[in-house]
């Protein structure tokens, strides 16, 4: 599966989705992790809704969506391009801890979220 973090510095999740301008993206299974690209999102658009799509069209074909914040209208609309979006449970969370986690969540017991994501990416 395909992860994007809305982060500044590549190491920490500390960027809102609607102000970030870049996600790094990253591709996951139970035992490993890469880097893909660097998602380059820092074109300024006129209005709020311009800006949340192009935004989210930049994100490609990530599975989840990875940030320190997001607005109520920028998680529905994350939803609705089938992305899951996820909110950093603390502040300056490290890239690398929320890929283990996540890793930890698949050998473990995914919950049905998690279950539907790697079931996605399988298909």
């Amino acid at each position: 599966m395909k992860i994007a973090f809305s982060s500044v510095d590549g190491q920490f999740v500390n960027q809102h989705f609607g102000w970030s301008d870049e996600f790094y993206i990253y591709e996951l299974d139970v035992d490993k992790s890469s880097f893909l690209q660097k998602a380059d999102v820092s074109k300024k658009q006129e209005n709020e809704i311009d800006k949340l799509e192009y935004k989210i069209a930049s994100l490609g074909t990530v599975d989840i969506v990875y940030v320190s914040q997001i607005g109520h209208k920028a998680a529905n609309m994350v939803k609705s391009a089938g992305i899951f979006p996820m909110k950093s449970s603390s502040e300056n969370e490290k890239i690398d801890d929320v890929i283990h986690s996540l890793q930890e969540m698949i050998r473990k017991n995914p919950p049905l979220w998690l279950q539907r994501i790697l079931a996605k990416a399988l298909s």
